[in-house]
């Protein structure tokens, strides 16, 4: 039907759905993660170091940088903990893989992935904290990182939160460049991820994702999951497994995701950094920008025999 202005007239259905299209349109301008250009994972790889010792001696399973004090830290399961227990060593090296301090934390969760914000000359770690029965944290936790310290799952030294509070499980990476929070967590359907502002997450506010989306399916030769990190538009998922599971066949992957909307934008993407280390298992990704302003996609592998395993970091550098 037509009005004498010649404008469609709108029925309660017609207006619902109007008002409906407007409240998605707006959504999507609000929780937009600016442009960007992203690393080519086709280029090379190069050596941070090899074969550095952590604290404790089990495999590495995400490292964080705090690019304000220009700090290294690396998340492994604590010697003698099951592996649903939760219980974590993070491990502080320099950049040239030396020892330099640890903290364990106890009932927290795996380590896939974890932040480091620096706050003045202090580092604050952003972690998934009370372990479930499968060994991940349902939320996450805040709290500085003090050498030879250890901190429970019930301590008052930690800051709570649940950025989705219908999530089952939480953990989190930061993009230290951009200052950006990137949770993923575990919903009814399956794995989620969202995006947030650093600053506000500090203080508590999760009202407004920059970007929020279904976690895609992945075309991987693994299924393994092993890390994630995000620079400005795009997040980077790390899959594969260690020789001794994969039969000594390469098969560690990146893949591109663009945060905006949720679509693989490069990969799976083939790694082969680090081939001639010993077990070789790819564990964690991380964003780290240089005191000169390269900016630098980081990728973790263990290596080492049972009982003595080790640290190697590799980088891309390759924006396009």
């Amino acid at each position: 039907m037509f009005a004498r202005s010649g404008r469609y007239l709108l029925g309660p259905i017609s207006l619902v759905i109007a008002l409906i299209t407007l409240a998605f349109n707006v959504q999507s301008v609000i929780a937009t993660v600016p442009s960007s250009k992203r690393f080519d994972l086709t280029k090379p790889s190069y050596d941070l170091f090899r074969s550095k010792p952590l604290h404790d001696a089990t495999v590495q399973q995400g490292f964080a940088f705090d690019n304000t004090n220009r700090r290294l830290f690396v998340a492994q399961r604590k010697d003698g903990a099951s592996e649903t227990s939760g219980d974590l060593c993070i491990t502080q090296l320099d950049f040239e893989g030396n020892y330099v301090g640890y903290m364990y934390l106890q009932g927290f969760g795996h380590g896939v992935a974890f932040g480091a914000q620096g706050v003045g000359s202090a580092s604050y770690l952003w972690t998934e904290v009370e372990a479930n029965s499968n060994g991940y944290g349902k939320k996450l936790a805040r709290f500085k990182f003090a050498s030879g310290t250890t901190l429970s799952s019930s301590s008052t030294a930690l800051t709570k939160f649940t950025p989705i509070p219908s999530a089952t499980e939480h953990t989190c990476s930061i993009d230290p460049v951009k200052n950006q929070l990137v949770v993923r967590h575990q919903l009814s359907d399956g794995k989620h991820i969202a995006v947030f502002d650093l600053a506000k997450a500090t203080n508590g506010d999760f009202s407004n994702p920059l970007a929020s989306f279904k976690h895609p399916s992945l075309k991987t030769k693994s299924a393994t999951f092993q890390g994630y990190a995000a620079y400005d538009q795009y997040i980077y998922l790390l899959t594969g497994n260690s020789y001794d599971a994969s039969g000594g066949a390469v098969n560690s992957e990146v893949t591109t995701v663009d945060m905006n909307t949720g679509s693989v934008i490069q990969g799976p993407t083939l790694t082969k950094a680090g081939s001639t280390l010993t077990f070789r298992e790819p564990e964690g990704l991380a964003i780290y920008e240089t005191v000169a302003g390269e900016i630098r996609l980081f990728l973790g592998f263990a290596s080492g025999k049972g009982g003595d395993r080790r640290s190697n970091l590799f980088y891309k550098n390759a924006l396009v």
